[in-house]
């Protein structure tokens, strides 16, 4: 019997190397959660590129969007674990809704196999360019003084910019009245109008305002200054040890193989320190990452439980 046994623990050995040794032969799906020309889209086609040029593999960008990501993590999460099948999940899908969501249909942590972190991005807080709030101390201070009177536009209930919001208040003690949109596109114009008094959005969102002179960027939410605005500062630099950052990353559905895994962990991090590839992702504000499945996996972990605070602070929740 216990022949047996390292007989079959030999021939599944030698599969698994056969496997990895084959991969990939044939097109490899990288499903975008989002709609394209996004953050997250605009990141995994940089990576699916980039593999292609140095590997000549067939990385083909599925776009499918729906219900704040989570549609396309689940598609993934339930697809055979053969290596063909890859999703960019990101901080709102992976470490938010597991709290947000009542009824959440895949687990974060049980259901997918992390691969990489790709890049990491701030949400960025914006006034109109004439606001009467000159600095981020100037909005709290306010928000302290005259709990409930400023106004807090984001994309929506639940999103990382409402939470970065949230997690601001519980860190200064300052009371916003939170507005919330369906995206950011519908809170843009109440901005530049006048009918809220800041925006929380992604970087990659506001930057042309920013740049054009029509709102005007208070402070980044990430642990150091975007390298695009690089004259803005971080919230960590009037509140301390402020960090909400939003991350991406690239993972496969639970049972995967582990060369296969590797596979892949090595060749994204080859294609992360391609200069062009680094260029591409900063300019729309990111930061370039890279690292191990299990520093991957750690994040998730750490994140769900450090989101979960200003999911229920916040009264936010989805069926």
């Amino acid at each position: 019997m216990y022949r047996r046994i390292i007989l079959c623990l030999a021939a599944i050995a030698v599969c698994l190397s056969s496997a990895a040794a084959e991969y990939p032969s044939k097109p490899i799906k990288l499903v975008v959660p989002f709609p394209p020309a996004g953050g997250t889209d605009i990141m995994a086609r940089q990576v699916a590129n980039k593999l292609t040029d140095m590997n000549k593999w067939t990385v083909v960008i599925d776009n499918k969007p729906g219900a704040g990501g989570n549609i396309g993590v689940d598609a993934v999460a339930k697809s055979p674990a053969d290596g063909y099948n890859l999703v960019m999940g990101q901080t709102s899908n992976l470490a938010i809704s597991p709290t947000l969501y009542k009824k959440l249909p895949y687990d974060s942590v049980k259901d997918l196999e992390p691969i990489v972190l790709v890049g990491s991005g701030p949400v960025v807080i914006v006034v109109r360019a004439d606001s009467r709030f000159k600095t981020l101390a100037d909005l709290i201070k306010e928000g302290k003084d005259k709990p409930g009177t400023v106004t807090m536009a984001s994309p929506g209930n639940g999103t990382v910019a409402h939470l970065s919001g949230v997690r601001l208040q519980n860190a200064t003690g300052a009371k916003f009245e939170h507005v919330p949109y369906k995206g950011a596109g519908g809170a843009i114009p109440d901005v530049l109008g006048g009918n809220v008094d800041f925006f929380i959005s992604s970087l990659p969102t506001l930057q042309s305002h920013i740049a054009g002179g029509k709102m005007r960027a208070l402070a980044v939410t990430s642990p150091k200054r975007a390298a695009v605005i690089k004259d803005v500062p971080t919230v960590a630099e009037t509140v301390k040890d402020f960090d909400a950052n939003t991350w991406f990353g690239i993972l496969a559905p639970a049972g995967t193989p582990r060369p296969v895994i590797a596979t892949l962990n090595a060749e994204i991090n080859k294609a992360l320190k391609d200069p062009a590839v680094r260029k591409a992702i900063e300019a729309e504000g990111g930061e370039v990452l890279g690292g191990t499945p299990e520093q991957f996996r750690d994040l998730i972990k750490s994140d769900i439980a450090k989101w979960a605070k200003e999911v229920k602070s916040s009264g936010a929740t989805v069926d």
